[in-house]
């Protein structure tokens, strides 16, 4: 009876804890931090300029527009770096979202071998209640020996422990089933970041290159 279903119950225990050091080791924080950073960069430049009138310093003297230039550079440097990091960042969130698939499918196949147990168990205890302690029961009416109440009674208190573990079983099944929306919410978080990324190296950056370059002639 211990032993029924043990391998399932402590698979889930494991991948439990593996799921949640998967969540501990992950810091989106320095990916909101690249983010902030680079909008700190965009929001910043030209800002000084912009209060003495809107871009004005482009129609002014050749001297402001090299300043223009000059700063540019320099943004555009630490721009391109913070593009850099969230590429990287990126990547570990697109092979989290590909393990957090492998994880959900893990977990299916132990919350599926659970209750493979939980129901033949269940099955079992029914049927030996419904024979053999019957029987057992019905033999030491029968006879009144001591030895034969003691026989229905052993098989009573096996078929009450089994019962029992049975109720053990569901609840490490129910661990599994919270489990799979948690993996799913977390692997939506990772997609939504990793969407957010994208649409920042493929929209937001090159729109702010290419104003930069069509300014001077508006």
């Amino acid at each position: 009876i211990l032993q029924y279903g043990a391998a399932a119950q402590k698979n889930v225990a494991s991948f439990s804890e593996n799921a949640l050091n998967s969540v501990r080791t992950k810091d989106l924080g320095e990916v909101g931090k690249s983010l902030s950073e680079l909008v700190v960069e965009l929001k910043g430049f030209g800002e000084e300029e912009e209060k003495k009138g809107l871009f004005g310093l482009f129609k002014k003297t050749g001297s402001k527009l090299e300043a223009m230039k000059a700063q540019y550079a320099k943004v555009e440097s630490n721009v391109d770096k913070i593009a850099r990091e969230l590429e990287q960042h990126q990547v570990t969130l697109l092979k989290d979202v590909a393990m957090f698939d492998q994880m959900y499918e893990l977990n299916t196949k132990y919350y599926k071998e659970l209750t493979m147990y939980i129901l033949a168990g269940k099955k079992k205890l029914e049927l030996v209640r419904s024979t053999k302690l019957r029987d057992l029961q019905n033999k030491a009416q029968m006879t009144g020996k001591a030895e034969d109440a003691q026989a229905a009674k052993d098989l009573e208190d096996l078929c009450n422990r089994f019962e029992k573990k049975l109720y053990d079983l569901e609840l490490t099944r129910m661990v599994s089933i919270q489990t799979a929306p948690q993996i799913r919410m977390i692997q939506n978080s990772d997609s939504v970041m990793a969407e957010k990324i994208q649409s920042t190296l493929v929209n937001t950056i090159p729109l702010w290159k290419n104003q930069m370059i069509i300014a001077p002639v508006s």
